[in-house]
């Protein structure tokens, strides 16, 4: 019996709307990081989390995992959630050591980093487009990053800026992941955001001393981010890319790093300058020629 899906699903307009929503919840999520400050970083992550996996929880339903080999099931059931953990407490704590707007801008070269990471996996080279997509993307990183260090070094911002690179590794490899795994991880979701809940929760017991549920705005900011950029936002992306156009919707994405310090900007939380808006023109223009 062939399943067929609605004719509402079915439309253009459907997918750029789910696309169009998922791109506006990822940009606001530097902006809840700030408001979330007064939380640990690890704490933050860990509500996030559950947050997530509770915003997530319709989409859960049994896969067949015996048909995946060994390690394909411990890449789902460890790997997976090892670099959601990695992925969101790296992009936290980068926010804290670095300026937000230009931490969120490096972590937003994560689907450079995918295209090149699946074209090496699938053919075994990279296309000359996705590697001259790769040098304007981080050309523009690097306009925010070489004034600091001709000024005399960077100190712990530079730090912030690795964790930044560091969780737009991550995002690439999850991405990776999804693409390539014998099963669909969506129904996994709301599973692999509680294992990454709990490996958080250790991991904040034992670097920052125990869990504590925020209070305040810091609370309402981090089930927020949990319930809108990692629940609704991963909902929706999905959603776009099952019944939309790939290229298409992909192409919205790379919008996030100007509205994310468009945002930034407005709140009065990131200073604007020159280097703010090329450097994230050239990230938008290098994601377009690689996504080519």
């Amino acid at each position: 019996m062939q399943t067929r899906h609605s004719s509402i699903l079915q439309s253009p307009s459907y997918s750029i709307g789910a696309a169009l929503v998922a791109v506006t919840l990822w940009s606001m999520a530097p902006l809840m990081a700030e408001l979330a400050r007064a939380t640990a970083p690890l704490q933050l992550t860990a509500l996030t989390l559950l947050a997530g996996a509770l915003a997530t929880l319709p989409l859960s339903r049994r896969v067949p995992m015996a048909r995946c080999a060994l390690s394909w099931t411990l890449g789902v059931w460890l790997g997976i959630p090892l670099l959601i953990v990695g992925a969101v407490s790296s992009y936290f704590i980068g926010m804290r050591l670095a300026p937000a707007a230009e931490a969120a801008l490096i972590t937003y070269t994560w689907p450079v980093l995918f295209v090149l990471l699946s074209q090496w996996s699938r053919w075994g080279r990279l296309h000359w487009a996705s590697v001259a997509g790769a040098l304007i993307a981080f050309s523009g990183a690097a306009i925010l990053l070489l004034p600091q260090a001709f000024n005399g070094g960077f100190g712990g911002v530079a730090w912030g800026y690795g964790l930044a690179l560091l969780a737009a590794c991550c995002w690439a490899l999850y991405s990776w992941l999804g693409q390539a795994a014998p099963i669909a991880l969506t129904p996994l979701l709301p599973r692999l955001l509680l294992i990454a809940c709990a490996f958080t929760c250790l991991g904040s017991v034992w670097l920052e001393g125990g869990v504590a549920l925020p209070r305040g705005e810091a609370l309402v900011a981090g089930i927020a981010l949990g319930l809108g950029p990692y629940g609704i936002a991963m909902v929706a992306w999905d959603k776009a890319l099952r019944f939309g156009q790939a290229s298409l919707v992909g192409s919205l994405a790379y919008g996030v790093p100007i509205l994310a310090a468009l945002l930034l900007v407005l709140a009065g939380m990131s200073v604007l300058d020159w280097r703010l808006p090329t450097a994230a023109l050239l990230v938008v223009v290098g994601c377009l020629k690689a996504g080519r």
